[in-house]
C-alpha cells in the first residue's frame, strides 16, 4: 500500500526533509557507538550539501549539529564535536523589554519633533537658529497636514512652537510665512481600455 506524507510521522525540521531524518532514524538504531559517531558526520556532510550558500555563515557547523541534536529528539548519544542545545533551552524565551513610554504632548508631531524643539530653544539667537526654526515650523506644518487635508493657518504651528519651546521661540504670523502644502490627487482611470488600432 502507497504511504502519503500525511501518513508519516511529522518532521521535527522540515527543511531538511524526509530522508535527512530517515537518516537520523537509522542512526538512532546503530548500536556500535564509533559506527554511529561515523554515520551522525555522513549526516552532517549531507546537511552541509543541502545549503552551500549559507556555508560562510559563522556557526554554520555549530548549527547543523545543533538541528541534528533536534531532530534526534536529544537521543542520539554520539560524541558531538561542539556544544548542542540543550532541549530545556529550545523552548526559552528572551526576557521582555521595557520600553521607556514617554508622554507626547501632540500625538501628530511625535517625540523627534518636541526634542528638536527643545533643542533648537537653547541655540543662541541668530541665522543659524532662525533657520532650523523655520525648518522645523514648515515641517510641523506638513505633520499637520498629512492629518488633517483643510488650510492650517501658520499662527496655530506659531503657537504650538512657543508651547513646546516654553515660549522662549516665539515666531510672528506677519513677519514670518510657512510653506503652501496642497493634497494632490491622482487622478482615476476610468476602468476602460481603450482599443488598439
Amino acid at each position: 500500500m502507497l504511504l502519503y506524507n500525511t501518513q508519516l510521522k511529522k518532521l521535527i525540521l522540515p527543511e531538511y526533509g524526509r530522508n535527512i531524518q530517515n537518516m537520523v532514524d537509522y542512526c538512532l538504531t546503530i548500536e556500535d557507538r564509533d559506527e554511529r559517531n561515523h554515520c551522525a558526520y555522513s549526516i552532517v556532510d549531507t546537511m552541509v550539501t543541502m545549503f552551500p550558500e549559507l556555508q560562510n555563515e559563522a556557526d554554520y557547523v555549530h548549527k547543523l549539529w545543533d538541528h541534528l541534536a533536534i531532530m534526534s529528539d536529544f537521543k542520539l548519544d554520539i560524541d558531538y564535536p561542539y556544544d548542542v542545545v540543550k532541549e530545556e533551552n529550545l523552548e526559552s524565551k528572551p526576557e521582555p523589554i521595557h520600553y521607556a513610554l514617554e508622554k507626547i504632548k501632540f500625538r501628530h508631531y511625535g517625540k523627534i519633533i518636541e526634542r528638536m524643539i527643545v533643542r533648537a530653544a537653547q541655540y543662541p539667537e541668530g541665522e543659524e537658529r532662525d533657520a532650523l526654526v523655520m525648518l522645523l515650523a514648515n515641517h510641523m506644518k506638513k505633520l499637520i497636514y498629512q492629518i488633517n487635508n483643510e488650510d492650517v493657518e501658520d499662527s496655530k504651528i506659531f503657537n504650538d512652537l512657543a508651547y513646546y519651546s516654553n515660549g522662549v521661540i516665539r515666531l510672528d504670523p506677519e513677519t514670518h510665512k510657512l510653506h503652501e502644502y496642497q493634497v494632490i490627487i491622482p487622478p482615476q482611470s476610468s476602468g476602460k481600455k481603450k482599443k488598439k488600432k
